[in-house]
């Protein structure tokens, strides 16, 4: 007699324990999968017009909130990626347009005079076609970086020495050179492009020759402590503040009006460094020299590096 009153509160029981068993579980679920909820709907809105959202996931320190705070680290390099892309479009069509502005004035001048002489049209179609080619030393210049940006396609034993006693400028400053061996694991055109760079950097950013003052470019080319192939180019030059030297490495960056107004280069010189440098895998730094000048330190690994992926030529 007692077992069917035992029984029907034994079901009694074991509904009521159903019952909050399953309300407990939602109630736990509802708010395990809130941030869940939440961080799906912020990431719908992020999008390339709005990456300065954030998921900013609040609560504790757990799982859940990791992997939230690394999606908003990855969201801020990719916002910190396309806003200096669209800083580099922007300052490459300002370049672009000013030769082109350049060379169509040139031509309406000389079309809007019906008496030109064939000395003067002479004159102009010169003018024009030395924008053209600052126009190609320009695109040039541009393909070189996005090469060099998009990776190395191909890895080989280089002699940085042998390029460098072959890029060392003449005509001009006084070159000290100190050229020990140093072999560069790499690609040889862009670690040439980088030699030349560097040099015509620092020939062309020297004293002026009228100043009546010493003018000199001293290179080095060796192997540092870690037994990483290095070149270092120091040289003369006007006073640079200590702050402007990490912003050498910027495209399309240039110091002071006189250099803006002489347009001294297409802008793209240690950028391009820059690019090289990280592709191979080295590192470049720039000082400023308190009398005056720029040196320039880079190092390059002078033996294969695990993983590269590159292929080995040669």
């Amino acid at each position: 007699m007692l077992r069917e009153p035992l029984l029907i509160e034994s079901v009694v029981a074991l509904a009521v324990m159903t019952v909050v068993s399953v309300a407990l579980g939602w109630l736990m679920a509802g708010r395990v999968l809130e941030p869940l909820r939440t961080m799906t709907a912020r990431a719908r809105r992020i999008s390339a017009d709005n990456l300065r959202e954030r998921l900013a996931v609040p609560g504790p320190d757990d799982e859940l909130k990791a992997r939230a705070d690394t999606i908003d680290d990855v969201l801020t390099r990719l916002e910190g990626a396309f806003e200096a892309q669209q800083r580099f479009v922007a300052n490459a069509s300002h370049e672009l347009r000013t030769p082109l502005t350049l060379q169509q004035t040139i031509v309406d001048v000389a079309l809007a005079d019906p008496d030109a002489s064939v000395d003067t049209l002479r004159a102009a179609l010169l003018r024009s076609r030395a924008a053209g080619e600052e126009q190609e030393r320009l695109i040039d210049a541009l393909l070189t970086l996005v090469r060099s940006q998009r990776g190395l396609e191909r890895r080989e034993f280089v002699d940085l020495t042998a390029i460098v006693r072959e890029r060392l400028p003449t005509g001009g400053p006084r070159v000290e050179a100190r050229l020990d061996p140093a072999p560069v694991f790499g690609d040889p055109q862009l670690i040439e492009r980088l030699v030349v760079n560097l040099t015509d950097n620092a020939v062309r950013h020297n004293l002026p020759a009228a100043a009546g003052e010493e003018r000199w470019v001293r290179v080095w080319t060796g192997l540092d402590p870690a037994g990483r192939a290095g070149l270092r180019i120091e040289n003369s030059g006007p006073v640079i503040s200590p702050e402007q030297a990490p912003g050498l490495f910027q495209p399309f960056r240039r110091l002071g009006p006189e250099r803006v107004r002489k347009r001294d280069g297409v802008g793209l010189g240690l950028s391009i460094v820059a690019a090289v440098v990280a592709a191979h895998g080295g590192r470049v730094l720039a000082r400023t020299r308190p009398q005056g000048g720029l040196t320039v330190d880079v190092s390059l690994p002078g033996h294969p590096v695990a993983g590269g992926g590159g292929r080995r030529t040669g």
